[in-house]
This record gives structure tokens, C-alpha cells and sequence, in this order.
């Protein structure tokens, strides 16, 4: 049954934003709504100019460029950080918050459209030796799967510290309630009571509290006001989900996604064409702010990085690992090309209709995904480090259901509008369904039934965030004229090609695929480096189908030989810079990819503000509106 409780609250939002003029400063209240601000910039405060180690205790070093996403987030009270797959951003992330901790503003909310993302990041921050508060939904507390930051939840923190002296009235109430199951009314008063103060002066003692973005409309939090907000993956958030923790008087937002990835769930086709479906990331970018580019990947073979980083981020990732680094000797694995351990598995076999009359299967790439993973399995890898991708739920449970039924959608689902929270409700009601191609393995693979349970498969949505260190992805469309769905979206794509670190394989029909022009640029990607092939997996060979460019999308590169990237770079902001033409001075800013022209507004009013500038100042605040800058990217509150 659907619970309106996370709706309300963005509403709830909204309503605040709209009416409260306290609930965000008023700098953010008008850069949401895309005024001008009539204020110019200050300069960038004088300690994150230094070029001295922004990193954080407990955390691994960072590199140039997240260091000065580091130093940006800390001089501006509105920051976009994209994080492409592998840059480091959980790393990142948890050294801004530390930073942030050490600006007396007050407490910090960590928030993130999922519990696993809100985890995670949970995990690194503690490290720092900061005092961590995980806030999670009350129907979490009692989950018989043990999270990794358990000890740090609100719940396990209060059942632990009514043991300590001072709480002796509410150890007594615990164990009364333990032992008869309810409390009489008065009783229970006293309780909820007591357990209330709890978890106010635990909150109140934590300098960072983590929650998703719906849970920071907790009622637990309610009396609590953050001025200081980082937003995890905020790309696959909507815009109300995000404005829940904005609206608790934010005055300092960092928000970190790649809208190169997978955006917010909206299932509602009117509620996704009204605008639903894009985040607020991606808007302020429409509105003229430029994320700041984390483009150094440290997950991936450079192999696996090279057609993503060319395709997706205009070539501007570079590997933080080498080759070396990345191979797997002791995994007898029949690559084409041992150098390069990626192939393309060609498979002829039709798509079906799923049982369910919604969804597609494919038979015969489901039996190729046994082959590859009781392949690994004999080579010794362990079966959590491989995982089984595949764009639709049929082929999910094709891959685990010998005989699929149907699913049985409950209608609210269908109605409501959807947000990326609600993913994990989703899948979590596949789940018990997800069974074919791991019941067609354990049945026709060679191994332990045990072996094949372990290995996930799962939908791409599912993978986002995560890793493996092989991949199994099946492409399914398998046809002459309807097309391939929704296997073209460039996004989905890169999510499912970048989720493994040491191997990759992909299952398809690429004869269907080919049609599709970025399908098209992959397979000659692959073809190109010798490892797009056909035939028995013991006896590969180079496949023999011919690449056809899809007739009348000629010209997939541009004229000098390099890829054309098929995610625009949203909104034209004629301040992007690239970052060859950086200038001298703004060396200490490298752009990321792409020109952040924020630095630049900094860095003149920086030198102005002696009085020696071309613009006239004033407290040190520069009059004269700064070259390259504008609204969305003044740093005053």
C-alpha cells in the first residue's frame, strides 16, 4: 500500500519555500528562481585561495581537481560538483563536509535520494572522526538486514545511551515494554516521552546528521535548522524531494551528481512532461551555473573509461590507474584481446514478449549470460564481485523464472508520481520475481546452485552508484523494426557500461543494435579493438556481421577523428570556458572539464578588492560587476 508520507513532505516543502522567508537565505531563495542577483561577488576567502592540502583525516589524499571542488564548495554559498562514474565524489563529498564542520555555521545535513547512497556516505564521513547521526525512516529501524553504519542511526545510539547513568526511568519503561509487549497510556506518555529527549540531545550533540532527502522531513528534526546542505547524488532527485532539506534554513548548498547519469524515477507521463523529471541540478545548470567537473577515474581498466570518457564527457576523463593495475592474470577468461579485457558477444536470438505483456526477454542471450558467469566462476572469482545487467525487468526475471508470470502492479504505483526513492520499493517487490536467468543458471550451469544465487542481476537503475569488478550486461532487443527502446537512452547506457572495474561483457544483437546511433559508434568502438566477436565462448572468433551507419545520421565523429558526445551540455551558458583557454591567472582553478566561470568572477574581484582593480570597492566588495560572472554564482549570502 502507497504512504503519502514522502509526498507530503515535498509539498510541505514547497508551501515553506514559497511562504516561509526563513526557510532559505535570500540569496538561495532567488538563485532557485532564476533572479538576478543585484549584489556582485566578494573574493574568494583567503584560505581557500592556498594551494595547501584541503584533505581530510581518515580519507585518502585527493587529487588537483578535487581539491579545488573542495576549495570552491567552501567560498560559495550555491555549489554543482559533477561526479562522473568512478571520480571519487563519496571521497570528495566527506571532505567537504568535514570542511564544513570547521566553518562554526552549525550542524551539517548529508542527505541523498537513496538509503544505500545516505550508507555510504555516512561510512566515509565517520571516518573523519566527526560525530555521525544516520536519521532513518522509523519502518527501517527494525530490518532484519544489518546495515553497515548501524551503530550510527539514531535509534541504535538512543537504545544504547538509556543504559547510561542518568536515563535510569527510561532503561526501566524499555525493559517494562520488552517484557508485557504494550505500556498503559500514562506509561507509554512518559516513554515516548523520554525516548524524544533521547534522540533530541543525540541529534543535538552530532555534528553531521544524514538522512535521505524525504527524511529530512522527519518529524525528529523538525525543531533542528541546518544551514549548511550537501546533496548526494542529487541528479536522480526531483525538485521538490530536494528542496526538503533546503527549506531547513540552508544558507550553504553543495549539491553533487552527474546529470550524464540516470535522472529521478517519474513513472507519471504527464508529471515527467509538466518537468518533473528533470532535478534541480540539472535546472540551475539551464540557469546559467556550471558544475565543476571531478574528471579523473580511478575505477576502470582505461580500456573499459576510453568510449565513455569520448562519448559521454567530451574526452575530458583521464585514468587514475593504469593497465597494470587492472588486470586479473589469474582469470582465464577468453578475451580477443588479452590487453583489453572487454568484448562484445554477438547473439542472434529473437526478443520476446514477457509474461506480463510490458517488459522483454531474450532466451538465448540469457543462456550466453550463463556461459560467461560459470566462466568466471571457474576461473575464481568470487560471485559478489560479478554482476548481471540488463535494461529490462522481463530479461530480469527471464534470467531467474523458467516460467515468468506476470506481475502484479499495485495501481497506486502507477498513478502517483514517482521519485527515485521510490526505486528501491520497486525492485524491492521484483525482487521474489528476479529469478529466471539465476534459476535458468542454476539449472543448466555446472556449479553450485549456491554460487549462481550470489551473483547479482539486476536492472540498470539498480546498479547506479555501484560497482563490480566484471559485468554481464544483455542488450535483449532483438528485432527488425521496433527499434530498441529504451537501450538508446545515452544515459542508461553509460550507467551499464561503467559499473565494472577489471572486465566487461556485452550480450547483443548487433544487427538491431546498429540501427541505433550510438549503438552504432559502441560497435565500432569494439570492433576497432578487436574484440567485437561471435561463436562458442571456448571458440570465439571476430564476427562477420557488417556495421551499417544508420541511414541518415551520417558523420558520428567530428571532422578531426573525435567522438561526438550524444549528452549535450545542458542550457548554453556563453561563459563556458574550455580548459585550454584558461587563463594564466587562473591556473589554480583548473576548470574540469569545463570553464567554471565563478573562479573567474572570484578572482577579479579578488584582485579589486585592494582598490586597485578596474572596479571600484567597497569593504572589499566589488562594485563593478566581475568578468564572466552572473547570477547563480555570486558568492554572498
Amino acid at each position: 500500500m502507497w504512504k503519502s508520507t514522502s509526498f507530503d513532505r515535498a509539498q510541505a516543502a514547497m508551501k515553506s519555500f514559497a511562504l516561509d522567508e526563513t526557510s532559505v537565505s535570500g540569496y538561495i531563495y532567488h538563485l532557485l528562481l532564476g533572479h538576478d542577483a543585484a549584489t556582485p561577488p566578494p573574493p574568494v576567502p583567503e584560505q581557500w585561495l592556498k594551494n595547501y592540502d584541503v584533505s581530510a583525516p581518515g580519507l585518502p589524499t585527493l587529487n588537483t581537481v578535487q581539491q579545488t571542488a573542495v576549495r570552491m564548495a567552501l567560498s560559495q554559498p550555491l555549489s554543482l560538483i559533477q561526479g562522473p562514474p568512478g571520480t571519487g565524489k563519496t571521497v570528495t563529498s566527506a571532505t567537504i563536509v568535514y570542511h564544513l564542520t570547521r566553518q562554526n555555521q552549525g550542524q551539517v545535513i548529508v542527505c541523498a535520494p537513496s538509503n544505500v547512497a545516505v550508507d555510504q556516505l555516512a561510512e566515509k564521513i565517520e571516518v573523519t572522526g566527526l560525530k555521525v547521526v544516520r536519521v532513518a525512516a522509523k519502518s527501517r529501524e527494525n530490518l532484519s538486514e544489518r546495515s553497515p553504519v548501524e551503530h550510527l542511526t539514531l535509534h541504535y545510539q538512543a537504545a544504547h545511551l538509556r543504559n547510561a547513568p542518568g536515563y535510569a526511568e527510561l532503561a526501566k519503561l524499555q525493559r517494562l515494554k520488552d517484557e508485557l509487549g504494550e505500556l498503559d497510556s500514562k506509561d507509554e506518555r512518559r516513554y515516548r516521552g523520554l525516548r524524544r529527549q533521547v534522540e533530541h540531545e543525540i541529534l543535538k550533540a552530532a555534528d553531521v546528521v544524514c538522512c535521505t532527502a524525504s527524511g529530512a522531513g522527519d518529524p525528529r528534526l523538525a525543531e533542528f535548522r541546518f544551514r549548511q546542505v550537501l546533496m548526494d547524488e542529487s541528479t536522480q532527485a526531483t525538485e521538490p524531494e530536494t528542496l526538503i532539506p533546503l527549506i531547513m534554513g540552508a544558507k550553504r548548498v553543495v549539491m553533487i551528481g552527474d546529470h550524464c547519469q540516470l535522472g529521478p524515477v517519474v513513472t507519471c507521463k504527464a508529471a515527467r512532461q509538466a518537468g518533473l523529471g528533470q532535478s534541480l541540478f540539472e535546472r540551475l545548470i539551464l540557469l546559467g551555473v556550471s558544475p565543476y567537473r571531478l574528471q579523473v577515474q580511478y575505477r576502470m581498466h582505461p580500456c573499459l573509461s576510453e568510449f565513455p570518457s569520448d562519448v559521454f564527457y567530451e574526452g575530458a576523463l583521464q585514468n587514475g590507474v593504469a593497465a597494470s593495475e587492472r588486470l586479473s592474470p589469474d582469470v582465464q577468461f577468453p578475451w580477443p584481446n588479452d590487453k583489453k579485457p572487454m568484448m562484445f558477444w554477438s547473439h542472434f536470438g529473437q526478443e520476446e514478449l514477457s509474461g506480463s505483456g510490458t517488459s522483454y526477454l531474450n532466451r538465448q542471450e540469457a543462456s550466453a549470460v550463463e556461459q560467461a558467469v560459470t566462466q568466471l566462476l571457474k576461473s575464481g572469482v568470487e560471485p559478489q564481485n560479478i554482476g548481471v545487467v540488463t535494461p529490462y525487468e522481463g530479461q530480469v526475471r527471464v534470467a531467474r523464472f523458467p516460467n515468468p508470470t506476470p506481475p502484479c502492479f499495485i495501481s497506486p504505483l502507477v498513478t502517483v508520481v514517482h521519485t527515485s526513492r521510490y526505486t528501491g520499493l520497486i525492485l524491492s517487490f521484483l525482487q521474489s520475481q528476479r529469478l529466471f536467468v539465476v534459476n535458468h543458471m542454476q539449472r543448466v550451469g555446472s556449479l553450485r546452485q549456491e554460487l549462481y544465487a550470489a551473483v547479482q542481476v539486476a536492472s540498470v537503475d539498480s546498479f547506479q552508484g555501484r560497482e563490480k569488478d566484471f559485468i554481464v550486461l544483455s542488450c535483449v532487443r532483438s528485432n527488425e523494426t521496433s527499434g530498441i527502446g529504451f537501450l538508446s537512452d545515452p544515459r542508461r547506457l553509460n550507467v551499464a557500461m561503467t559499473r565494472a572495474r577489471l572486465g566487461l561483457v556485452i550480450i547483443g544483437n548487433p544487427k538491431a543494435l546498429a540501427k541505433q546511433p550510438l549503438f552504432y559508434d559502441l560497435l565500432t568502438h569494439f570492433k576497432n579493438n578487436d574484440v567485437f566477436v561471435e561463436g562458442p565462448l571456448s571458440a570465439l572468433v571476430e564476427c562477420a556481421t557488417p556495421l551499417t551507419p544508420p541511414r541518415g545520421k551520417g558523420g558520428f565523429r567530428k571532422g578531426n577523428g573525435e567522438w561526438r558526445g550524444y549528452i549535450p551540455a545542458l542550457g548554453s551558458n556563453p561563459d563556458f570556458k574550455p580548459a585550454d583557454q584558461i587563463e594564466e591567472k587562473e591556473v589554480n582553478w583548473p576548470s574540469g572539464g569545463g570553464g567554471y566561470a565563478a573562479w573567474n568572477a572570484n578572482a577579479a574581484a579578488q584582485y579589486a578588492s585592494s582598490g586597485d582593480g578596474d572596479g571600484s570597492t567597497s569593504g572589499g566588495y566589488q562594485h563593478a560587476t566581475a568578468p564572466g560572472s552572473h547570477a547563480g554564482q555570486y558568492s554572498i549570502y
